[in-house]
């Protein structure tokens, strides 16, 4: 499989006086990771939309350019489940943008069961993806990031990883582990300079909530609006966000229900 594919422009070179910021956004062509890159691309960073559907982030940088006023992103096409190719195309994209300052991972699946079924192969894919994607461009950027005492790394987690409920054991899984490492990148980092900041989304109305067995949408946020919560926390620089906000309180109290009332709820 191919794991790049371009524009042969590349973005303006930052200067002293003209300084550009720089962020690599895997999992950039749909839903929350669109959105964000269209609302970097207006705060003025130079953007690397990674993204498995070519068409698409491509159909994005292309859109992103023809809005500004010089190049603002280019496209890569890239299966995150490909870990070993992560380290080779993080050096081609710092080459192509002349650094980079900021790396979201917002890459994601879901897959949902009845509550009777138990499917390991669609609980390994939302493992690969939600969490060892994100693993393997996280530990990538982060040496970097540390040596340079400088730098962002953004991870899309969800209130799923709260708390291990009933309906997708698989998923809740997958994002309590993508919590667990932000936090434990965090605490390694945050002494050098570098911030992590862990981001929980509620429901988002994306099209992941078309998919077969979906649940009704609850306190559903649009992508656009997640993505202005997303930015509005990256420039505060603050660790953990939840969006929108009425999550952290629905999930405080989730976390406190006791376990033996806990595992008799249906959700």
């Amino acid at each position: 499989m191919s794991e790049t594919k371009k524009m042969m422009d590349k973005p303006a070179t930052a200067t002293p006086l003209n300084p550009r910021k720089r962020a690599i956004i895997v999992g950039a062509a749909g839903g929350i990771g669109a959105a964000l890159s269209r609302k970097l691309a207006r705060e003025g960073f130079a953007l690397a939309l990674v993204d498995f559907n070519q068409q698409a982030v491509e159909a994005l940088r292309d859109e992103i350019n023809q809005t500004a006023k010089e190049t603002r992103a280019l496209a890569y096409q890239h299966d995150v489940t490909k870990y070993n190719s992560a380290p080779e195309l993080l050096r081609r994209i710092i080459a192509d943008l002349g650094g980079v300052d900021s790396l979201v991972y917002v890459a994601g699946m879901i897959y949902f069961p009845a509550l009777d079924e138990y499917n390991f192969a669609q609980d390994s894919k939302m493992v690969e993806v939600n969490l060892l994607g994100g693993m393997a461009w996280m530990g990538a950027v982060a040496p970097l990031f540390q040596n340079a005492k400088r730098g962002q790394i953004v991870g899309v987690s969800s209130v799923a990883g709260d708390r291990g409920r009933i309906g997708n054991p698989g998923y809740n899984a997958s994002k309590a582990g993508m919590t667990n490492y932000l936090e434990g990148l965090r605490n390694r980092l945050t002494r050098h300079g570098v911030n992590v900041l862990t981001v929980k989304p509620g429901m988002v109305k994306t099209d992941m909530l078309k998919l077969p067995g979906a649940p009704k949408p609850v306190l559903a946020l649009e992508p656009e609006q997640v993505a202005d919560l997303i930015w509005d926390g990256m420039r505060a620089r603050k660790q953990t966000i939840y969006v929108a906000g009425i999550w952290k309180l629905v999930m405080l109290v989730i976390r406190h229900i006791p376990s033996f009332i806990f595992r008799r709820l249906n959700f």
